[in-house]
């Protein structure tokens, strides 16, 4: 075993070890449910910033778009624009009233005003189904970042993930989760800053030079759109699904239940604004310089979706393949990857344990007679059982890029769930019907298109664009308008009680 493996090896417990030390720590003030899910409303607006970037920036980020970026220029840079404004949205609609007007989970949320138990149910359904999406994208990524670290096969590191996140859920909670993120959130930028100062070096500090380089080497095309998405309509519905999911996803939104007032929920969006548009920007220029640098030849023949472009560009400014510091700059890239899909699979298995746990079990089945030591077990349960499905589906799933795979999560959140939250909200005259069919209808729509789409069948595909949001989006809309409108009024008092908790913050816990 050479000095390198050692270092890999090193750096893989050591991020271990401090992530169990703070799951540790959590799980001595981990006592109850409002612990468990929502870290007993302790973070602060910068605490809970930082733990909301480091939910965001996930392997899709730090990994597919280097990828993208480094083998398709331009229109893998449309990924890192469109999650950044997604929290436009984020900020001035959703974050204040969200967080007064829940408890736990995004059903909380839906169901405030309208029937508890098949509103509970078609969320819960939701959540699960964009959790499974996002938690696949982050363990095809944990595989080969271990891989390429410590020698591991693919299917084992995995394994040794799935284990790691249904310890730090199930015994720390959203506290110990959130603490990960912040350390990761940390990491993370120290890292891409230090890639970026070696660029600067290496270009002179000068910007032009690094495209001009990009340019010499991919033609000029490649900073023109149209290399990954031809077809203008697919990249509109991308965009439509970047800029509009983020506000649907459940991990994100259960974030803004961890702070103590509206106030700190504004503040934490903020720092998560500024901490996501500086690593975009970064990430961005990591993966025009590795196509420069590094080259998409050579990206492609270690991982076919480009998920190691930032790792093999480390390997380079450490001083190359089969050099020590090579070797070492990119084990330590690496290492910073696993601690950023080790953060972000740990909001995903608390988010799909609350769906179930809180929502199905506890609302839905036992009709809310149940006492929260019951429903924590249950939540510790579920953990365990997503965690294991995420495993299998990680494994079937290798060879696909991750950032396209976190896409499909965001489609379904601006198809299902944010039409609903948004009705919800603002919308007195909305319904459970028409909640309980956006819900489905938006899923079913995104999903299905998907299948039939040329990213499944190639080919021989009935729907012609990969990205589904075009058509799935509206359709969740209009599902909520035309259900809402046909069926039945249901009585609008939870909707007065509702609009001035949303608004003031009177009665939310």
């Amino acid at each position: 075993m050479t000095i390198v493996d050692l270092f890999g090896i090193a750096l893989f417990v050591a991020i271990v070890g401090l992530t169990m030390y703070v799951t540790y720590i959590a799980s001595k003030r981990t006592k109850g449910t409002s612990d468990f899910y929502a870290a007993g409303r302790s973070l602060t607006g910068m605490q809970n910033g930082f733990a909301l970037a480091g939910d965001y920036l996930s392997a899709a980020s730090f990994l597919g778009i280097a990828g993208l970026v480094a083998l398709h220029g331009y229109d893998g840079f449309m990924y890192a624009v469109g999650w950044l404004m997604g929290y436009v949205i984020v900020l001035f609609i959703v974050a204040e009233p969200f967080r007064n007007s829940g408890k736990y989970t995004l059903a909380d949320v839906l169901s405030y005003r309208l029937r508890q138990r098949p509103v509970r149910s078609a969320a819960a359904v939701v959540t699960l189904a964009v959790t499974i999406f996002y938690m696949v994208a982050q363990l095809v990524g944990a595989g080969a970042i271990i891989h390429l670290l410590v020698g591991l096969p693919y299917e084992l590191a995995i394994v040794i993930v799935g284990i790691l996140m249904i310890i730090y859920v199930s015994l720390g909670g959203m506290l110990a989760t959130s603490w990960v993120q912040i350390i990761k959130a940390v990491l993370l930028m120290a890292a891409m800053i230090v890639m970026i100062l070696f660029i600067a070096v290496i270009f002179k500090f000068n910007l032009s030079a690094l495209f001009g380089d990009v340019i010499d080497k991919n033609g000029v095309e490649f900073l023109r759109p149209g290399r990954l998405y031809s077809n203008p309509i697919d990249l509109f519905s991308l965009g439509m699904a970047l800029i509009l999911g983020t506000a649907g996803l459940p991990h994100v939104l259960v974030r803004f239940y961890t702070v103590p007032t509206a106030q700190a929920a504004r503040k934490s969006v903020i720092w998560a604004m500024g901490l996501i548009g500086v690593f975009y920007i970064m990430i961005s220029m990591i993966g025009y310089a590795a196509a420069s640098l590094v080259g998409g030849e050579a990206i492609s023949a270690v991982d076919g979706g480009g998920n190691m472009a930032a790792p093999l560009l480390a390997e380079y400014l450490g001083g190359g393949a089969g050099t020590i510091g090579g070797e070492m700059f990119m084990a330590a890239i690496s290492a910073v990857a696993f601690a950023t899909i080790v953060a972000v699979v740990a909001g995903l298995v608390i988010t799909g344990a609350g769906a179930f746990a809180h929502d199905i079990y506890t609302n839905v089945i036992k009709k809310g007679e149940v006492d929260s030591k019951q429903q924590f077990k249950v939540a510790r349960l579920t953990s365990l059982v997503i965690g294991v499905l995420s495993v299998v589906f990680g494994i079937l799933a290798k060879d696909l890029n991750v950032a396209y795979l976190v896409v499909l999560a965001f489609c379904v959140g601006a198809s299902a769930n944010l039409p609903t939250i948004i009705f919800s909200l603002y919308w007195r005259r909305f319904n459970t019907t028409g909640a309980v069919a956006s819900m489905l209808i938006g899923t079913i729509a995104s999903v299905g298109l998907v299948v039939i789409g040329p990213n499944v069948m190639g080919d021989n595909a009935i729907f012609p664009l990969a990205n589904p949001g075009i058509i799935s989006i509206p359709a969740g809309f209009l599902s909520a308008i035309i259900f809402t409108i046909f069926s039945k009024p249901e009585k609008q008092e939870a909707y007065a009680e509702m609009t001035v908790r949303a608004n003031t913050g009177i009665s939310a816990e």
